[in-house]
Parts: structure tokens; C-alpha cells; sequence
């Protein structure tokens, strides 16, 4: 597994913003993670052991891995699920995933991918395959995450089209552990939320 949400931290996007609260960790699952049959039990002991709360963890899979063996993984993700852990689709349209598969996964977070966002207000098509992205994510009662927002006009542009959260290097870079604990000093709470990975637009 691998931590963080791999493109920068995470920023408020707009509108109210709450008080800092605890702050969310994302970690990246492998195909063959995924298909591990004990992969359910070795993260509740995990959480267990750390005393970490289920809803402030969320484990990204990306579109590939989840298509490689649908079956399998619709049974792992029902498993993780129970643990009360969030659940995303990372890299959203680099894929071949179907609305049919997507319906049926218990996922909920759709994580768009940074090479679309990086053409928002450039590239008309990207624009659109974005405005798709976080259509298709509402439709199925899902979030929608911009990956790798690198500016304020990318910024406003996801507010335009509705899409939930952001993250990137608009709002941080990654950080090591030891560097952390003073970004968190030096930010205001609603950059700081999710912290470092993707916080409400």
C-alpha cells in the first residue's frame, strides 16, 4: 500500500468552510492487493491496532485494477466497506471501466484524472470530459476529485462545474512527515481539512 493521495495536498475550493478537524489519510491499493483475499482482514487489524477511525481512512483503487477482475473486486470492496473505511476509483478516464461496473462497486469518490484537469480552460475537450466525469460521479451518488489542480483558474473552473474536491500542487506540495506538523501551523483550517489529500471546493 501506499499512503497519501500522490498529488499535493488537498484546499478548500469555495463556499463555508468547518473548523479544522481530524485530518483524512488516503492509501493507494496494487491489482494484486486488491485480489488478496486477506487484504479485508489486515486493514481492520490495522485499524485496530493504531485505533484509527474507519471514515478517516479511504483506499483508492484505480479504473484498471477494478477491471481486471470485477467479480473479485466488487467482493473485496463490499469487505473493505464493512470496515467503514471510504473507497475511491483513482485515475478516473484512463481506463476502460464501464457505468454499468461503476454502478456496482460500493465506491465513493470518483478521482478524475490529472491529465484532463490540467487542459480545464485550454483544451475544450478536456473541459468536457471533465464536466462528463463529475456528471457521471453525481448520477451514481458519488464525489468527484480533481486531481493535480496546479492553479487558482483551474480552481474556479471545478467550482463552475460543480466537482466536489480538489487536490494538487495549488495547494501543496507533497511533504515529508517531518515537514508536515509545521504546514499544518502555517495553513488555515479549511486548506487544511483533508489535508494531504483532496478538501471541498
Amino acid at each position: 500500500m501506499g499512503a497519501g493521495r500522490g498529488s499535493g495536498a488537498g484546499g478548500a475550493l469555495g463556499g463555508e468552510q468547518p473548523a479544522r478537524g481530524p485530518v483524512e489519510m488516503a492509501v493507494n491499493l496494487s491489482t494484486r492487493q486488491l485480489t488478496d483475499p486477506e487484504l479485508p482482514r489486515r486493514v481492520g487489524a490495522v485499524l485496530a491496532r493504531h485505533g484509527f477511525d474507519p471514515p478517516l481512512l479511504t483506499l483508492e483503487i484505480t479504473e484498471t485494477s477494478l477491471m481486471v477482475g470485477p467479480e473479485t473486486a466488487a467482493k473485496a470492496l463490499g469487505a473493505l466497506k464493512a470496515l467503514g473505511v471510504g473507497l475511491a476509483v483513482d485515475d478516473f478516464g484512463t481506463g476502460y471501466s464501464s457505468l454499468t461496473y461503476l454502478r456496482q462497486f460500493p465506491i465513493d469518490e470518483l478521482k478524475i484524472d490529472r491529465t484532463f484537469v490540467s487542459g480545464l480552460g485550454i483544451n475544450s475537450g478536456d473541459s468536457a470530459i471533465v464536466a462528463s466525469c463529475v456528471q457521471l460521479a453525481h448520477a451514481v451518488g458519488i464525489k468527484a476529485v480533481a486531481e493535480g489542480v496546479e492553479t487558482e483558474d483551474q480552481r474556479e473552473a471545478l467550482i463552475g462545474l460543480n466537482c466536489d474536491l480538489a487536490q494538487g500542487y495549488h495547494y501543496a506540495r507533497p511533504l515529508p512527515a517531518a515537514e508536515l506538523a509545521s504546514w499544518f501551523a502555517m495553513e488555515s483550517p479549511e486548506r487544511t481539512q483533508t489535508a494531504p489529500g483532496a478538501a471541498a471546493l
